[in-house]
């Protein structure tokens, strides 16, 4: 991060360090033989003051950061107005009152008049300060924060205090209008965080089995991820765990081997592998005989007979193949590393739990409390000596953290997995496999309904299809731009780009928009509207403002980027204004998303950025015209804040996997 987001984190991370040591200190006082004397509350109370000197130094860091350069700040463009408000707020409570130790809250403010945003703290002030027995009013100790702000800030325009004990906060015009230039000339930026080394697990069907719609939320949801941790920097890892491995294969072999008994030599017809899947699990549950058969297959397998290898690897690309077929329509990139990858590394993270005193015996089998052993253990050994998905998940973890060094580990899969995943990260952390440095979340999601609000089903009751679905998109895509007489103005394959674009978008974006935690109601006529917040209408809205700089003509449509380097951007209008503000809203909600890998949060944003665009549109005029349909004006500034809003608007969508169009 910048300088002085770095000091600032640092001060507010001190300041809890400060505040736990002073509880400390007061317990250590009010404990039987801790007089003042005490050598323990004699070095509690030398560290305290340690801590308070750091803090001292760090507050006068970002003091000079804010006031340096001839008394007006130079805080670094592109980063979050909230975070650089909190900082500042941050060093003002301690300035005005260092006994207390409170989260530094600031707000957007959607009244004009009481200022663009708000800082919130002052009540939680006044109540810690009367547990000091200190008597104040929300409205004196903002008055006292105000006053202890470093100023001149070129981030701030003016600062005022409400009766209420709210400090609002006015943001400099100059600063808002360099940042938008400064977008335009830099691209879309965000403050360097410190790069991790990220492993996403996501999408994960199993081998022989068609995707369907519960494979849709985890494949959406984990690009997105990964296109966002992407966009931050990071160096992603996108793994799909597929179910490549288990007894279910000895059963596909052995029919394999009665179906296509030459398959060594002649690569199998399978053209339809679920009905494959079907027809061997029909046998297998009806025929002794081929049941006992497949359980030898199982094992020759795992022993690594070469023809047995063969038959599974033949499989397998069958699936791959069907796989990828889906996962080029999403544009979606993986890297396989089925269960198959695991199995050599399970045996080792069996002797190794063992060797460390963490597997006991229950029944036969090999189970693992979870640190406080609470909820249900994990079974690593069966009772027959196999190994389970508990010790398939404890040896991916290991090789993840150990031998890729990630930094951090996501798994994204339905909620119902919560608990399975909250015990796994347990037992690691209890084996010493996960340390606290690590980041690991488990992004879970709700299940997608039909329209009568129950789980997603075709009408015969089975699961829909993924394949099915995406082509059930398409179809109704067209329908719906024909119904709009799109055919008419734009060519074949301009049409079928509008097609897939609105399609895959309105699929993709149905489902982010939504907090992923809930359940959402699967709807083709509700996706396709083009108005609300839908993927339809952002794309609409995207490409509508990419074409005002086309009909501007000239440099506008030929070299935009030279009309930026000799213009600049004026913010008079208070629709300009508004839009502007919005538009520096991105870096605020991209470090929510990084909190909690929710990527509604964006959806929200992109769709506020469209509808602010509309009001700024229906009120500015960005190209004057005479009767004769002649241009006459170009306002440059508005085109350009126009250019601003496309490309913010384009990240989202690159974020999110929306592939916008010029002509829709």
């Amino acid at each position: 991060m910048s300088d002085f987001n770095s000091a600032s984190n640092q001060v507010r991370a001190m300041e809890k360090e400060v505040c736990i040591l002073r509880s400390e200190i007061e317990d250590a006082r009010k404990g039987i033989g801790l007089e003042e004397d005490n050598p323990e509350l004699k070095k509690m109370m030398e560290e305290n003051m340690k801590l308070q000197h750091r803090l001292a130094v760090l507050e006068a860091a970002c003091e000079k950061i804010c006031t340096q350069g001839g008394g007006s700040s130079t805080l670094p463009q592109g980063n979050s107005i909230i975070e650089q408000l909190q900082g500042l707020f941050t060093v003002a409570i301690r300035k005005a009152y260092p006994s207390v130790t409170v989260t530094t809250v600031i707000t957007n403010c959607n009244v004009p008049k009481f200022g663009d945003y708000q800082f919130n703290s002052a009540m939680h002030i006044v109540q810690q300060l009367k547990q000091q027995s200190i008597k104040a009013t929300p409205r004196d100790v903002a008055q006292n924060i105000k006053d202890a702000l470093p100023s001149p800030v070129a981030l701030i325009e003016k600062v005022e205090v409400s009766p209420a004990g709210f400090v609002n906060v006015f943001i400099s015009k100059q600063y808002i209008e360099q940042q938008v230039m400064s977008l335009l000339k830099d691209g879309i930026r965000f403050p360097l965080l410190e790069r991790k080394r990220v492993i996403v697990d996501f999408s994960s069907p199993n081998v022989a089995k068609e995707m369907h719609v519960g494979h849709l939320r985890s494949t959406i949801i984990g690009d997105s991820i990964c296109r966002f941790l992407e966009f931050l920097g990071h160096d992603v890892l996108r793994i799909n765990h597929i179910g490549d491995w288990g007894t279910q294969f000895g059963m596909l072999i052995a029919h394999l081997q009665d179906q296509f008994p030459n398959f060594q030599t002649v690569s199998p017809p399978i053209g339809d592998l679920q009905a494959f899947y079907k027809q061997s699990k029909v046998r297998f549950d009806s025929d002794a005989v081929f049941k006992k058969r497949a359980y030898e297959c199982v094992v020759k397998l795992q022993s690594g007979e070469p023809s047995y290898l063969k038959a599974w690897n033949l499989i397998c690309d069958v699936s791959r193949k069907e796989f990828q077929t889906i996962y080029n329509r999403l544009d979606v990139t993986l890297i396989e590393r089925g269960e198959s990858f695991y199995q050599s590394r399970m045996q080792s993270i069996v002797d190794e739990l063992k060797a460390g005193g963490f597997l006991e015996e229950d029944d036969g089998r090999l189970i693992m409390w979870s640190e406080d052993r609470t909820g249900i253990p994990l079974t690593v050994v069966k009772s027959d000596g196999g190994f389970t998905y508990d010790t398939s998940d404890m040896a991916a973890i290991k090789q993840r953290l150990h031998e890729e060094k990630a930094d951090w580990l996501i798994y994204v899969t339905d909620a119902g997995q919560a608990t399975h995943f909250q015990t796994i990260f347990s037992c690691a952390k209890r084996a010493k496999i996960l340390d606290a440095h690590k980041r690991v979340d488990h992004v879970g999601f709700g299940v997608v309904l039909g329209e009568d609000g129950k789980k997603f089903k075709t009408r015969s009751g089975d699961t829909v299809k993924l394949a099915e679905l995406l082509d059930e998109g398409l179809k109704r895509s067209m329908n719906k731009l024909l119904e709009k007489e799109r055919n008419l103005v734009l060519t074949p394959e301009e049409l079928r780009d509008a097609q897939e674009s609105v399609a895959y978008g309105c699929i993709k974006y149905a489902d982010l928009s939504h907090n992923r935690n809930n359940e959402y109601v699967f709807s083709f006529d509700k996706m396709l509207e083009d108005k609300g917040n839908t993927a339809v209408y952002l794309l609409y809205a995207y490409t509508r403002i990419r074409s005002i700089a086309r009909n501007c003509g000239g440099d506008f449509e030929s070299n935009i980027q030279k009309v930026i380097d000799t213009a600049t951007v004026k913010l008079d209008h208070e629709k300009e204004w508004k839009l502007a503000k919005a538009l520096l809203r991105f870096t605020d909600v991209m470090l929510l998303i990084t909190k909690n890998l929710s990527l509604h949060h964006l959806c929200e944003f992109a769709y506020e950025i469209c509808t602010t665009f509309s009001e700024f549109y229906d009120s500015c005029y960005c190209i004057k015209k005479n009767k004769e349909g002649k241009i006459v004006e170009v306002y440059t500034s508005r085109v350009l804040l126009c250019e601003a809003t496309a490309r913010t608007l384009g990240k989202c969508f690159d974020i999110l996997g929306l592939k916008p169009i010029s002509k829709i």
